[in-house]
């Protein structure tokens, strides 16, 4: 590397360190605030800088996406400020409301995000699964490529291919879905792939424990990863080749961590005293340290590979292949800063007094604090010059965009007794008959469940991903199997092992296609429904992110009910009802499901600004992702129908399947596979009241959000907003009670009576299930019809609703209940 580049490189790492310790301390200690410390992470930014200005500055170029380590987000920001991709009022408001985000965030910040970050080794474990994605879209005939477009290919990569980097802080190495990660991408020859390794060997309350790189480096070369070290730095090397440097190397790689970290907060005089105390007059080790100042023998302890330029950029450049690569950067916590070393700096602020020191160390007058280049002598032009050059900013921001596949219509089924699992099956297999654009731009995903979340036969026909083919042993062995296991470039299912956390990672990097890669997919992934709560870190983070997917969750509720409470959901319509970003839905018949779905795959692609419909309040222009909860019970199904109101009002989340009279006293409300007992048990009422309603509701999560919204609407001065149920409800006589049924947690309809002030009963799961028949189990919750016919025959006003000959004629089911 020439001089002067290198000379450009330490610039630009002295200004980002400063704008990132500023940015924290004018937030803590100058900006106006609450009494709560408003945080930041000054050491964890420092120990970054050296690798971000590395990467970004050197060796990254327009193709390559970045997972920046959540604490290091300050440096991300100072970094974009630089080349005038964020704003100074955001900066000066950094953690506070509208500002520059606490931790990089696609969706709320400014700055040309890749990957959010913040949950501790998602945004690492996510660029693999970006990576598995751009394999998967290069091999698609329909898929352009522009993601290298422009800036061409990187050294030892495919044509086009871009990096999928993570910048990691050591301790997210104790996150699980790392590893997971590690092994799914094995599975699938992963490549394009660096993680850069911020070994500060500090964690949050303390110092590493000694030996830890070892096992890094072992667990990645056992997944196939190169492994490089980046441990001392150019400095450090040199002083090495003098005479006494092969005993100041020993020392070095010998030394505890802890003392390690404590020497270097107390600085170049204690350095000195210790390895004085420690090799004794070795005569020329010791002249070694005479040669040196206490600053430069500070400077020489410091200079670990992580915060050395001229290793750093060396690294990158050395790698001239597209195998997964992992560098372990040492690196010092603080690095630069009165706080280097001190194990309590995590969460510590530089004081107003060391910020002033430090402020004068790096050569910033008073009142430049926020100027892009405070820090560079002169005007710095040469500098400006060859900013204006950086491969991966020149052309601007990388985000892409593309254009909407049509949705075809619903695709109906004819069958009278079926699950709406099997449903979700046929309407695939349906699909994958056809040559038709959704259907080339679905991809499926599954943890190990695809044939018993009926993927089977859309597998059989559109087959497995695979970059290198692979055929079905069973196949050419001649032994029958239902399953045509074909794995090759044009499938279009991605088969993971077991783990839900790689599940909704793979639909999180697959729903961001568009952006990412310029190329959409319609992403479909399918769980067994009680294990969304196993990966529902990730599915949280994934909806962060704004990515867009459809999760199938089946079987639900207590309809497997042979295998027992472990494997029956009950709180999962609530985590639909409350997960940002997913819409949830929960049909009990096969065409409402078909509605539902073809609705989805238009919805996933949505991504205008509208505003909220003023039928519901929803704000459907914007779009999102799409949660079915679904079941292995099989339901006799009602006479197809395809009329607009009815279509309207499954997707807007429920309607009238009996409608109400005007006495009605008794509204049956349900979502799910229970709606055969409600129906029953309507019909069994009907012979007393002939005025009671049957609300089927397909989304408890929609109708709840577009009345949320519409309070929000009337708050602000709009009393004409209704959201849909109150439209739905909005007919019932004040008397009428609410009896609302699902197989799920009775949380999720119960709010329906606050709607309109109706007295609510409502009738669901609250405990882990057991083992049994359907109806066994259903009687037991008290969900069956007989249970739900007591229900009204019980209430409390039962005489005055019925009447004295009605309520007569109910005693027998009271007494029972």
């Amino acid at each position: 590397m020439k001089a002067q580049t290198l000379g450009h490189l330490k610039d630009i790492e002295r200004q980002i360190l400063w704008l990132s310790a500023w940015m924290v301390h004018h937030a803590n200690a100058l900006r106006e605030k609450d009494a709560i410390k408003v945080g930041g992470h000054q050491a964890s930014c420092a120990s970054m800088v050296s690798i971000i200005t590395a990467l970004y500055f050197h060796a990254l170029r327009a193709s390559d996406r970045v997972a920046v380590k959540p604490h290091a987000s300050p440096v991300f920001h100072a970094m974009q400020y630089l080349m005038g991709n964020q704003s100074l009022d955001k900066l000066k408001n950094f953690r506070g409301f509208g500002g520059a985000q606490s931790y990089p965030s696609r969706t709320k910040d400014v700055d040309d995000v890749d990957f959010s970050t913040g949950s501790v080794g998602l945004g690492v474990a996510i660029t693999a699964f970006a990576s598995i994605m751009q394999d998967y879209l290069s091999e698609k005939p329909w898929a352009e490529k522009p993601w290298g477009a422009k800036s061409g290919a990187a050294k030892g990569q495919g044509s086009g291919m871009g990096r999928m980097v993570a910048l990691i802080g050591d301790a997210e190495l104790d996150e699980g879905n790392i590893y997971e990660c590690l092994q799914e991408g094995w599975k699938h020859d992963l490549r394009n792939t660096w993680w850069v390794i911020d070994y500060n060997r500090q964690s949050l309350d303390g110092v590493v424990r000694e030996g830890l790189w070892q096992r890094i480096e072992a667990v990645f070369r056992s997944f196939g990863w190169d492994v490089v070290m980046l441990k001392h730095g150019a400095l450090q090397r040199a002083a090495f080749a003098e005479p006494g440097g092969d005993k100041l190397r020993e020392w070095i790689d010998n030394c505890p961590n802890q003392l390690y970290a404590a020497l270097t907060f107390q600085g170049g005089a204690k350095w000195r005293a210790r390895l004085e105390d420690e090799l004794g007059d070795q005569g020329e080790f010791s002249a070694l340290l005479a040669r040196r100042t206490d600053s430069e023998l500070s400077d020489l302890m410091n200079n670990l590979g992580g915060h050395c330029l001229q290793s750093l950029t060396d690294a990158f450049d050395s790698i001239d292949h597209d195998r997964p690569t992992v560098f372990l950067a040492y690196t010092i916590k603080g690095w630069g800063t009165p706080l280097a070393g001190h194990k309590d700096n995590h969460a510590g602020l530089m004081t107003p007094a060391q910020m002033a020191a430090f402020q004068e160390a790096m050569g910033v007058s008073e009142g430049r604090e926020w100027e892009p280049l405070s820090t560079v002598d002169g005007n710095g032009e040469a500098l400006r010059a060859f900013l204006a050059e950086v491969s991966f900013f020149r052309d601007g921001p990388r985000r892409y965009s593309a254009p909407k596949v049509a949705a075809p219509g619903p695709v109906l089924l004819d069958d009278r007794v079926l699950s709406t699992q099997a449903g979700f099956g046929k309407i695939l297999d349906a699909l994958s008959k056809e040559k038709t654009e959704v259907a080339d731009h679905i991809v499926t995903v599954s943890p190990d469940v695809t044939v018993s979340t009926n993927l089977g036969p859309w597998v059989n026909r559109r087959g497995c991903f695979a970059r290198n083919s692979r055929p079905d042993t069973f196949r050419s062995e001649q032994v029958p199997s239902m399953q045509k296991w074909t794995f090759s470039p044009d499938g279009q299912h991605i088969e993971l092992g077991i783990a839900e956390m790689n599940l909704f990672l793979m639909l999180g990097a697959a729903g961001l296609s568009h952006s990412l890669f310029g190329n959409r997919v319609l992403p479909i992934g399918t769980v067994y429904d009680p294990f969304v709560a196993r990966g529902l870190d990730a599915l949280n983070y994934a909806c962060y992110q704004d990515a867009r997917f459809m999760i199938v969750g089946t079987p639900s509720g207590v309809t497997l009910a042979p295998e027992g409470g472990a494997h029956q959901s009950i709180g999962t319509p609530l985590i639909g009802m409350s997960q940002d970003g997913l819409a949830s839905f929960e049909p009990a018949f096969l065409d409402e499901l078909s509605v539902i779905m073809d609705w989805a795959f238009d919805y996933m692609q949505r991504d205008g600004e509208g505003e909220p419909n003023e039928r519901t309040w929803l704000r459907d222009e914007t779009g999102g992702s799409v949660y079915l909860r679904l079941t292995t019970r099989p339901l006799e199904q009602p006479v197809r129908r395809e009329d607009a109101a009815f279509r309207q009002g499954v997707i807007d989340g429920a309607y009238w399947l009996r409608e109400p009279g005007p006495n009605a006293d008794v509204v049956l409300a349900y979502q799910g596979t229970v709606g055969p007992e409600v129906i029953a048990a309507a019909g069994q009422l009907s012979e007393w009241r002939r005025d009671i309603g049957v609300l089927a509701v397909t989304s408890a999560d929609r109708l709840n959000a577009g009345w949320t919204a519409a309070q929000r609407a009337r708050r602000r001065g709009n009393q004409a907003a209704r959201g849909h149920i109150e439209t739905l409800l909005s007919a019932l006589p004040n008397h009428c009670t609410l009896i609302t049924v699902i197989d799920g947690h009775p949380a999720t309809l119960a709010w329906l009576g606050a709607v309109g002030g109706h007295r609510t009963v409502p009738l669901g799961v609250e405990h882990f299930g057991q083992t049994g028949t359907i109806a066994d189990l259903h009687a037991h919750y008290g969900l069956d019809t007989d249970s739900i016919v007591r229900t009204v025959a019980g209430l409390t006003e039962g005489r005055r609703i019925y009447g004295d000959r009605d309520a007569a004629a109910l005693a027998p089911m009271v007494e029972q209940s």
